[in-house]
């Protein structure tokens, strides 16, 4: 009996990805082993830390970065950073920001239920423009002038939530904002792969940007990247970081704090309950290792296979089955079927159906709407796909009788 069984609980199939409500991204051999290792010993953490900053350093091209208990966890460093600086009193004082500006802009068609992250650190997000074509009621799109119309004495810095079709660009809205003397944080959990968007390519001049770590990297589900300016860094790493300690002992790695001087030590900041353990900052590290390696690419042929396996095999079913191989020559490859007919119109019936047999099949579901269900086979092997097959099959040939 697995540990799963002892407690009532039976493991799914997952043909959804890395998503969080069903446990993130499988964890390579070596990532575990790291996780191991590190569980063996104890390391002051500010100095894991700055080793950390090193590699995450060399991985992105940043100044300084740091493990995270995930990219929303990121946000909020990442605001409370914006928002404190170095100043103590602030620090202590968030998410009250009484006396300071707190106001960050956000292009108005970037808001999302994430956004509750930056909030979080006392940031109020003030919306900028428009996005007439999303709304079916114009041509243009949010636009410079919009952000310099925004700003305030109260504007703190900018959110720019990234995707390669938002405008303006990022470099345009980071041009605009240094001219201001602001910082920019960008939101970038889920734009990997490509492996060129970690180097920042996706976020050039950007001064804060957060990564997922628990999913294309495939490090655990908890964790996530802080990169960039090494002084909002380190602000974020003072305000997460247990700092239950002598001023007179405590000394700061110069490779995450940099040479600046502190005034003192802050009491337990706003981060606090975002500790990242020893164990996942040495996983994460690892599996960042080999994301940047193009270790996972060697499953994309195995992957495939399984796809096409499955289209086959549902080939005399109501539906059509389209391959997404993937872009840039990352990541795996996605299996959109298409349901048609009855099944078409029974499509959350079948996901709800999955979902409660035995064992419990999970698919992606982004798609259900327009009648199709989505298979990612990251968690899939040979074993699984079997049995995700037949029952698949069996619901789509009863929907479609």
């Amino acid at each position: 009996m697995g540990v799963y069984e002892e407690l009532g609980l039976q493991p799914i199939i997952n043909a959804s990805g890395a998503v969080t409500r069903l446990g993130g991204s499988p964890w390579p051999p070596a990532v575990l082993e790291a996780y191991c290792q590190a569980a063996r010993a104890c390391v002051p953490l500010e100095q894991l830390q700055a080793a950390a900053s090193r590699v995450i350093a060399q991985a992105t091209g940043a100044e300084a970065g740091l493990v995270t208990a995930g990219a929303a966890a990121a946000l909020t460093l990442g605001t409370a950073a914006i928002l404190a600086g170095n100043d103590l009193g602030r620090m202590e004082r968030l998410p009250h920001c009484d006396g300071f500006g707190n106001e960050l802009l956000v292009a108005r068609d970037q808001r999302n239920p994430y956004d509750h992250a930056v909030r979080a650190a006392g940031a109020r997000l003030v919306e900028v423009g428009y996005h007439e074509p999303l709304a079916g009621s114009g041509v243009r799109c949010v636009e410079l002038w919009e952000y310099e119309a925004a700003c305030t004495p109260q504007t703190a810095g900018v959110l720019y939530v990234y995707r390669p079709d938002a405008r303006p660009p990022l470099e345009a809205v980071v041009e605009w904002a240094h001219r201001r003397g602001l910082p920019v944080l960008v939101d970038a959990a889920g734009e990997l792969p490509p492996r060129a968007n970690l180097r920042l390519e996706a976020a050039p001049g950007a001064d804060l940007v957060a990564f997922s770590g628990g999913k294309a990297i495939r490090g655990p589900q908890a964790t996530g990247i802080l990169c960039g300016r090494r002084r909002l860094v380190a602000s974020a790493a003072m305000q997460m970081l247990d700092t239950d300690d002598f001023s007179e002992l405590w000394e700061p790695p110069a490779e995450l704090f940099g040479n600046e001087r502190w005034t003192g030590l802050p009491r337990q900041g706003i981060g606090r309950g975002y500790k990242v353990s020893k164990e996942q900052i040495v996983a994460l590290l690892a599996a960042l290792r080999l994301f940047i390696s193009g270790a996972y690419e060697a499953e994309q042929q195995e992957k495939c296979a399984l796809l096409e396996g499955l289209a086959q095999i549902l080939a005399d079913c109501p539906v059509e089955c389209r391959l997404h191989m993937p872009p840039e020559g990352e990541g795996l490859p996605l299996l959109e079927i298409a349901l048609r007919g009855a099944c078409a119109r029974d499509a959350l019936a079948i996901c709800r159906r999955l979902r409660s047999g035995s064992p419990p099949i999970y698919l992606g579901h982004g798609l259900l709407p327009q009648g199709k269900l989505l298979v990612n086979p990251l968690h899939l092997d040979r074993a699984a796909m079997p049995v995700l097959a037949q029952r698949l099959r069996e619901e789509l040939l009863a929907s479609g009788a």
